[in-house]
């Protein structure tokens, strides 16, 4: 693939990461659905993250997982930008989000007061992690708290900004946004995880998804895109692991039209089929108009 040097003149977003939590192959799954990223490396998918380069080259994370090796070495191949990192966002506090976060300390990337932007809850809950707080106490990194609907820019001169969007999502630890990337051309909404479309849309005072997205002039929207069917967990409490499914999904958005906004699912967990090409789910959506999201993909915004 041939992939042209980042020049610092458009604000561009690259897909880092696709997968839920756990990754693909998840650890401890033995199951027909992993067993072709278990033999093939090529297949292999890293839990959900997104880089950003501004237009005055500065560099942005969203999302601290435990694949940060593999996720920078990707991301500077495809928008080579030597310089430390400016800022990471992080939405939640659900393991594969930000267990990550240590890999900035001393004993690995021992980054220099690196921004960490964030809610108030997961500041708070940061602070009392005694491995997390040390960051803080190592000026490794410091905590920016970010206050619900109002945009971010993150350099003076990094040419977007990223507006935090508080939605609806299991919050044991902390609560849960979105990140709406605005630049000068397109917007891009980062929503990665949340508890159902109904919570959702009544949390942010609208009735359809598209009255939303248009409300915000969303361009691209990265959702939820967790489980293919609410039947993928036979074996476990799905009041535990709520996401709204994608057949619900595609019920509420129906087929791609013209004018609409482009679509991709991510977050995909282990099980859901979508991982696999040849399904019959892929090529309903495939037929639908829509797409998953997909590792190495840039955004030009």
């Amino acid at each position: 693939m041939s992939v042209t040097p980042y020049m610092g003149r458009d604000v561009r977003v690259t897909v880092l990461g696709v997968s839920q939590d756990g990754g693909f192959p998840q650890a401890g799954c033995g199951e027909d659905c992993c067993k072709p990223a278990r033999e093939n490396s090529s297949l292999r998918k890293h839990p959900v993250s997104l880089g950003i380069v501004g237009a005055d080259s500065s560099t942005h994370l969203i999302e601290a997982t435990r694949d940060l090796a593999w996720q920078l070495n990707l991301w500077n191949s495809m928008d080579p930008v030597e310089r430390p990192l400016d800022s990471l966002w992080i939405t939640h506090s659900h393991h594969g989000h930000i267990d990550g976060l240590g890999l900035f300390g001393r004993e690995v990337i021992n980054s220099d007061n690196l921004q960490v932007n964030c809610s108030k809850s997961l500041s708070k809950l940061i602070e009392n992690t005694p491995n997390w707080n040390l960051l803080v106490k190592l000026k490794n990194i410091y905590l920016n708290e970010f206050e619900n609907l109002k945009s971010h820019t993150p350099t003076p001169n990094c040419g977007f900004s990223i507006k935090p969007i508080q939605v609806p999502h299991r919050a044991e630890l902390s609560d849960m946004h979105a990140f709406l990337i605005q630049g000068p051309n397109k917007n891009l909404l980062f929503l990665p995880d949340h508890d159902s479309w109904e919570n959702t849309l009544k949390f942010v005072n609208k009735t359809e998804i598209f009255e939303w997205f248009d409300d915000e002039n969303i361009d691209i929207a990265l959702i939820d895109g967790t489980f293919w069917s609410s039947n993928e967990l036979k074996q476990r409490n799905q009041k535990v692991v709520i996401h709204p499914p994608i057949v619900e999904t595609l019920q509420l958005i129906g087929e791609k039209k013209e004018g609409m906004p482009e679509i991709k699912f991510t977050h995909l967990n282990h099980t859901n089929p979508l991982n696999h090409e040849d399904s019959n789910e892929y090529s309903i959506l495939k037929k639908m108009g829509w797409s998953i999201s997909k590792e190495g993909e840039i955004y030009t915004l």
